[in-house]
């Protein structure tokens, strides 16, 4: 399993549309959902700022993520260009994996 990151910053006027267009089943999700090993998107919200976000978004494998990037460029860069006006700021924390224990292979 693989998991990407991103932090944002939601203009307070945009919180709704935000959560709605960020969501595990905004627009964002129904993009990946055309790819192969997309495997769903969870929006976490700060309890101690509200218009502070995290989404994560999960793959099987980092392979399909970039498989994806490669075939949906175009409609990516244009849901982002779309939705760019919700942020303040939009910083990607990066791309991680689960770690599995040692000695529980």
């Amino acid at each position: 399993m693989h998991v990407i990151m991103w932090e944002f910053l939601v203009h307070p006027d945009n919180v709704r549309e935000f959560v709605a267009a960020y969501g595990p089943n905004g627009e964002w999700s129904q993009l990946f959902r055309l790819a192969a090993g997309y495997e769903g998107t969870e929006l976490l919200s700060s309890i101690n700022d509200a218009n502070r976000f995290v989404t994560i978004d999960r793959w099987n494998h980092i392979d399909d993520y970039d498989r994806f990037q490669e075939r949906f460029n175009q409609q990516y860069r244009s849901l982002d260009a779309q939705l760019k006006g919700l942020t303040l700021s939009e910083t990607k924390l990066g791309l991680f994996t689960k770690v599995t224990p040692v000695g529980s292979q």
